[in-house]
């Protein structure tokens, strides 16, 4: 059974899943922090693009808001050895033209920012995806590089602080962060997050 996308009511977000409403059914969907940081409680009609994933004892939805996210999620889920859980953590450490970036350059150091990504996976994932990350993934290539390392920087100081990674995301999305440094960044999250 394939299921290309749903649209539904996002009635709770957890750590790394969230739970999509349709007809009185909840529908518990994993994801990367990355979709649940665009994600809002109680949106009646939010758009998710899935994959289901059938194990011999399990059968397990992921979904993505964006269709690069998605493809990427496909994509790293043909290297050997990688799961939907590693696949999902690098997808939230690093969003997909950052991923298929990383692969052209054969940048195995920032592939390894994805947890439970050492350097024989990270090797690996630059070998076995290098001719088939050419083209698409352009999502957020207007972002600036600069701004968005500070970013991270700042969403890891405040993970490392004790907030959740959504939490820590969240708390500085939608914020001009141009001309501010990481510690205006940490600092900014942190009243945002007493509030």
């Amino acid at each position: 059974m394939m299921i290309d996308y749903i649209i539904g009511k996002v009635s709770y977000i957890g750590e790394d899943f969230f739970l999509l409403e349709i007809q009185g059914m909840g529908y518990r969907i994993n994801t990367s922090s990355n979709t649940l940081s665009q994600l809002i409680k109680g949106e009646d009609r939010q758009h998710v693009f899935t994959d289901l994933i059938v194990r011999e004892d399990s059968m397990s939805l992921y979904g993505f808001v964006s269709e690069d996210e998605m493809k990427m999620f496909k994509l790293l889920l043909t290297v050997s050895k990688i799961g939907p859980k590693v696949a999902c953590g690098i997808l939230s450490t690093l969003r997909p033209s950052q991923i298929q970036k990383a692969i052209m350059l054969k940048d195995v150091t920032t592939l390894c920012k994805g947890p439970g990504v050492g350097k024989k996976t990270a090797e690996r994932i630059v070998l076995e995806l290098k001719d088939k990350v050419k083209g698409g993934f352009t999502e957020d290539e207007s972002f600036d590089e600069v701004i968005e390392t500070m970013d991270n920087e700042a969403v890891e100081a405040l993970v490392a602080l004790g907030y959740s990674r959504y939490e820590a995301q969240r708390a500085l999305q939608g914020v001009d962060l141009a001309g501010m440094t990481v510690e205006d960044m940490i600092k900014l999250g942190l009243r945002r997050l007493s509030k």
